[in-house]
C-alpha cells in the first residue's frame, strides 16, 4: 500500500484526476461528505502528455505528495452491448510504457454497486490512446482484451507511481460505445446519463479510500 498507508492514517489525501471541465464539474458537484482526508479534483487537460505533466506537478506539492490517486471521467466502451452510463473499473491500465495494476478493484466494484444502483459495472483492462478511437480501431483494441479506452488514465497512474508508491485506480463512465458512437467531443455535454452517473461516484471513491487506509490486523 506504500506511503499512503503510513502514519498519516485518515488524513492521507485523495487526488481525483480528470481531463475535461465538465468531468471536474460533475465530480466536484458530488460533494465531499465522507472523505477520509483532503480531496483534490484535478483537471489535467486532454491527452496523455497533459495528464502526465499535471499529475507530476500536483504530486510534487506538500499537500498531495502521499495522495492516493484515481483517474476518472468519461471513456469509450469497447465491448458490444455497453451503453452510456455503464461504469468501468480498471483492473489495469495499459499504455505505450506497459501496464499498471490497479489497487482494490473489488472494493471499488462493491462500493460503486451501492453508490450507483442499477448501473452495470464492467471490470477489465483499460487501454490508453492519444486520440478519439473510432470504427475499426475500436475492434482492434477490443481484440487485445481491453474493455474500454481513454486518453489519460494510463498516463495518470504511471505518473502517480513514478512519484512514489501509493494506491491507484481508474474508474470511468461510458459515454461512447460501439452502438452509441460519439460524434464529437462537444456532445459529451448531452450525455445526461453519463454525467449523472459521474456525479454519483464520489461516495464509492471515499469508501475505497477509507478501506485502503484501515490498519491491517
Amino acid at each position: 500500500m506504500g506511503r499512503s498507508s503510513g502514519s498519516d492514517g485518515p488524513h492521507t489525501p485523495l487526488l481525483i484526476a480528470c481531463a475535461l471541465g465538465i468531468e471536474r464539474f460533475a465530480l466536484r458537484s458530488g460533494g465531499s461528505g465522507g472523505a477520509a482526508g483532503p480531496v483534490t479534483v484535478l483537471r489535467t487537460g486532454m491527452g496523455p502528455k497533459n495528464a502526465e505533466r499535471a499529475v507530476e506537478r500536483t504530486l510534487g506539492s506538500a499537500r498531495n505528495r502521499d495522495a492516493a490517486v484515481i483517474a476518472s471521467g468519461f471513456c469509450a466502451g469497447l465491448a458490444p452491448g455497453m451503453s452510456p452510463g455503464d461504469l468501468i473499473v480498471a483492473e489495469e491500465t495499459r499504455g505505450p510504457h506497459g501496464s499498471t495494476p490497479c489497487t482494490g478493484t473489488g472494493l471499488l466494484v462493491d462500493a460503486l454497486t451501492r453508490a450507483v444502483p442499477g448501473h452495470t459495472v464492467h471490470t477489465g483492462p483499460m487501454t490508453g490512446s492519444d486520440h478519439v478511437v473510432r470504427g475499426q480501431e475500436r475492434a482492434e483494441l477490443r481484440a487485445t482484451g481491453a474493455i474500454a479506452v481513454d486518453m489519460e488514465s494510463a498516463a495518470t497512474l504511471r505518473s502517480a507511481l513514478s512519484a512514489g508508491p501509493r494506491p491507484v485506480a481508474a474508474v470511468r463512465v461510458v459515454v461512447d460505445a460501439p452502438e452509441h458512437e460519439l460524434v464529437r467531443i462537444g456532445t459529451v455535454r448531452g450525455g445526461i446519463s453519463a454525467f449523472s452517473v459521474l456525479r454519483a461516484v464520489l461516495p464509492a471513491f471515499y469508501e475505497w479510500h477509507r478501506s485502503l487506509l484501515l490498519p491491517r490486523r
